[in-house]
């Protein structure tokens, strides 16, 4: 005699992981998941490896965990996973103290995140795009041949002006 199973959260075409625990503030957290908000899954699996910042590397482990679930639990096709939700949260607050002057204490506070990442899959439709034909008119190359490139005109050389004491002194 167990719990009754959860009823599934989201759709058919979607999966997630949750990062908790993560050490950094949620506002240094959110720029790194407003980076690859929307993206495909592989390019934003580059954009989080070649990140300079320290949390990237998180980030990439919980996306990549959001890929193998959307491919083993889901039968998703991972070519054709998009991002479309990376949701970031509040978690545990460590509180130190930093000794100050005339024996007082300054709180310090260390926060804790979360990161939960959906991934999607949208096939892009491929529309057949058609190529019109380039047709080189007579006109267009009758005004080529006419064109010729204008001559640059160099500018004209200034007149040295004799020194001012000798003008002072005649």
């Amino acid at each position: 005699m167990g719990k009754d199973a959860r009823a599934r959260v989201l759709a058919d075409h979607q999966a997630k992981a949750i990062g908790r625990m993560i050490r950094i503030s949620p506002r240094k957290l959110n720029l790194v998941a407003q980076a690859i908000r929307g993206k495909q899954a592989e390019a934003a699996l580059n954009e989080l490896t070649f990140s300079p910042k320290r949390v990237a590397k998180a980030v990439k482990k919980v996306l990549q965990s959001a890929i193998a679930n959307a491919e083993n639990n889901h039968d998703l096709d991972v070519d054709d996973l998009v991002i479309s939700e990376a949701s970031v949260g509040k978690n545990l607050v460590m509180k130190r103290f930093h000794a100050r002057a005339r024996g007082r204490g300054a709180g310090i506070e260390k926060p804790f995140s979360q990161i939960t990442i959906v991934v999607e899959e949208k096939r892009e439709k491929k529309v057949p795009v058609k190529a019109e034909p380039v047709v080189a008119t007579e006109e267009k190359t009758a005004d080529k041949r006419k064109r010729t490139p204008a001559k640059k005109k160099k500018p004209a050389a200034k007149k040295k002006s004799a020194p001012k004491r000798a003008k002072e002194n005649a």
